[in-house]
């Protein structure tokens, strides 16, 4: 069945629809007018209410950024001022200026901060163990060892040098409980606190712990040479191999014994092959 076309509106029914869109647009524009002057007007009385809590709030926000941003700027500029007086002492006692790098250290001591006030005291410990005051050194340790704020590579190197300081007037059994956390492969000191407390375990007579620790040591590529050829040495009088490659440590002894005596054949020398027909 054919659809009917739409009969066209007429010119009244046109201007009726026409009027109609433009009230309805009218109606809109009014109801948004009325509706922006109560939010201005909310807004007006939440002013008027609570002005001055929001000025004050707004206030002290503003007091607060400038606070940290001159706390921010006077702690970095102390904590320059602080480094500066360090490399000041440090110079001084590495020049043999004792007495007056140790007067140095001790404002940076006062007024420093965790680490340098750490630093500071592990310094003034040095120089008493220079001067001979081992029980003055030795108690300067202790206190960066049990001070919760230093930080941890201070307490444990400080908890080391006191067990050092005062080995021989401790038992073995202090030594090993206050270094053997420290003393396992991997720990940064290994080699230091391992040396101590295999030392402590020659004195209890334990040579079964004592050898294979300073083995241990001995095979440790990160601890320094003249500790692991101390262990070395120390591992084979207690009858346990801590050598890893024989060659290798022949061509050391025999260098060594080269050095110390200049006349006799260097490594290279006893290891090369002799020239043919002269075997």
């Amino acid at each position: 069945m054919a659809l009917r076309p739409t009969r066209p509106q007429s010119r009244s029914q046109q201007l009726a629809t026409r009027t109609d869109v433009k009230a309805d647009a009218q109606q809109d524009v009014f109801l948004r007018e009325v509706d922006d002057a109560l939010r201005e007007d909310q807004m007006l009385t939440v002013m008027k209410r609570h002005g001055a809590v929001i000025g004050a709030v707004v206030f002290a926000a503003l007091v607060a950024l400038a606070g940290w941003l001159w706390w921010n700027s006077h702690t970095e500029g102390k904590a320059a001022e602080q480094g500066e007086k360090f490399t000041v002492a440090l110079d001084q006692i590495e020049a043999g200026q004792i007495d007056p790098g140790n007067a140095a250290i001790a404002p940076v001591i006062a007024e420093g901060g965790a680490g340098y006030k750490a630093a500071g005291m592990m310094m003034q410990a040095g120089i008493a163990l220079q001067k001979g005051s081992r029980e003055q050194a030795a108690k300067l340790f202790g206190q960066v060892a049990a001070d919760s704020d230093a930080p941890q590579p201070y307490r444990d190197l400080a908890r080391i040098r006191q067990v050092a300081t005062t080995f021989d007037s401790m038992k073995p059994d202090a030594v090993i409980a206050q270094l053997k956390p420290l003393a396992v492969p991997g720990s940064p000191w290994f080699g230091n606190a391992g040396e101590l407390v295999g030392a402590a375990y020659l004195k209890q007579g334990r040579n079964d712990l004592a050898g294979p620790l300073f083995a241990a040591i001995a095979k440790d590529p990160t601890v320094p040479e003249s500790l692991r050829s101390r262990s070395r040495q120390l591992a084979g009088l207690l009858g346990v191999d801590a050598i890893v490659n024989v060659e290798a440590e022949v061509a050391r002894v025999i260098d060594a014994n080269a050095a110390a005596n200049p006349g006799a054949a260097p490594a290279s020398a006893a290891a090369a092959p002799a020239p043919s027909g002269q075997q």
